[in-house]
């Protein structure tokens, strides 16, 4: 039988080569080695430039050999073979050549002779201040190739570099694509794209653009076909999230029409500020959204203390309203509890406390429900929203518990977006007949590529004016290795806050005393882009971060400190400890908070002034916009150290700058992405390598996006089953792996 995409790797390839790409790469089927791009290509019958080979990585190279020796090892048995290789030949020593160590080559003694050229795989070293390889894998490489008349033949045809290992060097996994290539006929590859859309930007056939990716004839062959790719895996993924956001569309849901001279005037009536304009024009569209008779799904992106919550405040009381329910769902206890007292406090006259406080239908009940609550407390909180007596509901993951009930569940509000899978979404919306409105809210702001490729099935709303009253918050980058001094002056900093008044954040990142790192909040932006570990470079082994348990003590014996209560607060402590801790700190009884991340979002407190972020380079850019944005948020101007104690140059510290620079989040949030490495943006989900971005890179192929994007909802509005485009229905099953559309649980 012909081969296609399903054909196992191991038939084509043979049983011990396919065992190993499985067990080295994930590769097993046709189908999967076809879709591992080469990362570069070379020019052929050129050397590689050894100077811009990168320190530390993985590499590829073509050169000449320009000496090579052999001599016994002194102190154990063996032999050790040098070879000096040049991109200039006849080179005998400089930038512009590479030592190669071989431990035991007996064969590379044989092979590897002055001139003789070939192609070398492996981990750029140091030693003694030149580069090495060591024990790299290489393949000799035909003379005639770099022959004047031959190189000018050949010069056009690229030679592929795959991501490889140690022990499938890159041209092993060239020689398995061409033997795949080779078995394959015309038709035997499925075509995802449909025949416009080919037509409409000019790009090749499935068939054609494998081959002109694994073995192009020229540049512009391996250029058209990565056109194609690129566009055929944004096409996927927004068709995938088109579909998804078609399908809920469809759903029934309770509308809830705002509703004259009800809570909601009454609660516009008593706000004691103005709402700003951004404020206004997004509760016009949630108003709107909410009195239809399909769900409302929808992203709202504000800036640090652009007034979020009141918008979802006004917008689940125009539900309670009309007599439905609102539960409003944050990723921790600490955040849970803010929310409640924050909503009850700003709802004033309008609170109702079972028959205590707003009487008839002027007043809205409030409930709590976390997982650490007592017996008592969570019974008479279940019943409050089994029966429909409360109308707002707030908690944590308890409230997915399956002993959740609500009476008539109309609206669903998300904090933290990004906390919360898809399928952690649809157990709350299960809880009621008709499925209920969504407003998923997130402080981090996120670039319009990202949003469209990771929360494309959410409409966006985006707050970016602050409420009056907002003061600006100053930011500096403290280092400690070039001004040590300056650690003391941080406390004298600290205790002249608190002489005029004020209060004091102190952030670690871990917890310390064997509490190991904050464990309940995850790193904002880790999270928001993917899950992988990308916030903080690598900082050195031998400086320990900073914990709330060492610096809480330290802080307790500072000279400058004496007299002044000083906090601990971390997500390992006991629901009654975290909540004490945030009493005494919002009521100005303490002066001085030592916390982890667990004050990153929702805590409140207007009297903090001064936030000193210890071990800052240990926190992403998006984590410590998010963090700053607790001081300042009364009428007195905030004030954010970032301490450092990494080395002047450290790349760590870029990032440092880049939050001291601005305080757009946005404008960081562009920042952070080109910071990283966003293959992974997707997320790192157990469906393996599809999980991951291959070609497509939200940065650079914005337009690709957009242009997809409007091209999936088009095939999704004319046929919202696929069943015109099975072909693309079938590559996004095959695309997004065997958990259907697993990706969208990061949306």
């Amino acid at each position: 039988m012909p081969a296609d995409r399903s054909t196992p790797l191991d038939r084509l390839i043979g049983a011990r080569s396919g065992k190993k790409f499985a067990d080295q790469l994930g590769i097993t089927t046709a189908g999967d080695l076809l879709d591992h791009f080469p990362r570069r290509y070379l020019a052929r019958g050129e050397l590689t430039p050894i100077r811009e080979l990168p320190l530390d990585e993985d590499v590829t190279l073509v050169a000449q050999v320009v000496s090579a020796s052999n001599r016994r090892m002194a102190t154990r048995k063996g032999s050790i073979t040098e070879v000096l290789v040049g991109d200039r030949p006849g080179e005998a020593q400089g930038p512009s050549t590479l030592s190669l160590t071989f431990f035991n080559g007996y064969q590379a003694a044989k092979q590897l002779t002055r001139g003789v050229i070939a192609m070398f795989s492996g981990k750029v070293g140091l030693y003694r201040g030149k580069l090495q390889l060591t024990n790299p894998i290489y393949e000799l490489l035909d003379p005639d190739e770099f022959d004047a008349e031959a190189a000018a033949r050949l010069a056009g045809r690229p030679i592929p570099v795959y991501p490889a290992t140690a022990s499938i060097p890159s041209w092993t996994i060239a020689k398995a694509v061409g033997t795949v290539l080779g078995q394959l006929g015309p038709d035997s590859l499925p075509e995802a794209l449909p025949a416009d859309l080919r037509l409409k930007y000019r790009l090749p056939g499935v068939h054609d653009a494998y081959r002109m990716i694994h073995e192009p004839e020229d540049d512009g062959a391996w250029r058209s076909a990565q056109r194609r790719f690129r566009y055929e895996e944004a096409l996927v993924l927004q068709t995938a999230l088109a579909r998804r956001k078609a399908q809920h569309a469809a759903l029934p849901s309770r509308p809830s029409p705002a509703r004259r001279g009800g809570l909601l005037e009454a609660f516009d009536r008593q706000l004691p500020f103005e709402l700003t304009r951004g404020q206004r024009e997004v509760g016009e569209v949630l108003a709107r959204e909410l009195a239809e008779n399909h769900p409302m799904n929808r992203l709202l992106q504000g800036e640090v203390g652009s007034g979020k919550t009141v918008v979802a405040l006004r917008a689940m009381l125009q539900v309670a309203d009309d007599g439905g329910q609102a539960a409003l769902l944050a990723p921790t206890e600490v955040l849970a509890a803010q929310h409640y007292a924050s909503i009850r406090a700003t709802l004033g006259p309008l609170l109702r406390d079972g028959l205590l406080g707003a009487s008839g239908d002027e007043g809205v009940e409030v409930a709590l429900l976390t997982g650490s609550q007592s017996a008592g407390e969570k019974k008479r909180n279940l019943l409050a929203a089994a029966s429909g007596q409360a109308g707002i509901v707030v908690g944590t993951h308890a409230l997915l518990s399956e002993h959740v009930q609500f009476a008539d569940l109309g609206l669903v509000v998300v904090d933290e977006q990004h906390r919360f899978g898809v399928e952690q979404r649809d157990a709350l919306r299960a809880k009621s007949l008709a499925t209920p409105h969504l407003l998923v809210m997130t402080a981090t702001p996120i670039p319009r590529t990202v949003a469209m490729t990771v929360f494309g099935d959410l409409e966006t709303s985006v707050l970016r004016e602050l409420p009056a009253g907002r003061s600006p918050i100053a930011t500096h980058t403290v280092g400690l290795v070039e001004n040590p001094a300056w650690e003391r002056r941080i406390w004298q900093r600290a205790r002249e806050e608190v002489d005029a008044g004020r209060q004091v954040y102190v952030v670690c990142p871990t917890i310390g005393a064997g509490g190991g790192d904050e464990g309940d909040l995850d790193a904002l932006d880790d999270a928001t882009w993917g899950g992988t570990a990308l916030a903080a470079s690598p900082v050195a082994p031998d400086i320990q971060p900073a914990s709330v348990a060492e610096v809480a003590e330290q802080l307790c014996g500072e000279p400058a400190l004496e007299g002044v209560r000083i906090g601990a607060l971390h997500g390992r402590l006991d629901t009654e400890a975290k909540a004490s801790a945030m009493r005494a700190f919002a009521a100005g009884e303490t002066g001085i908070l030592v916390a982890t991340t667990v004050i990153e979002v929702g805590v409140d407190v207007p009297n903090a002034t001064l936030m000193v972020i210890l071990d800052a380079d240990r926190f992403g850019i998006a984590q410590l916009h998010q963090l700053r944005g607790r001081v300042g948020r009364g009428g007195h101007a905030g004030t954010c150290l970032l301490v450092t104690r990494l080395e002047p140059g450290h790349p760590s510290r870029e990032r440092l700058s880049a939050v001291a620079a601005s305080t757009d989040g946005f404008e960081l949030a562009q920042k952070d992405l080109e910071f990283r490495r966003e293959g992974d943006i997707l997320g790192a989900s157990q469906s393996g390598r599809r999980s991951t971005l291959r070609l497509l890179r939200v940065l650079r192929d914005g337009e690709v996006i957009e242009n997809a994007r409007e091209d999936a909802l088009a095939v999704v509005a004319e046929d919202p089953d696929l069943d015109r485009h099975s072909e693309l229905a079938a590559a996004i099953e095959d695309y997004l792996g065997p958990e259907r559309e697993v990706f969208l649980e990061r949306g």
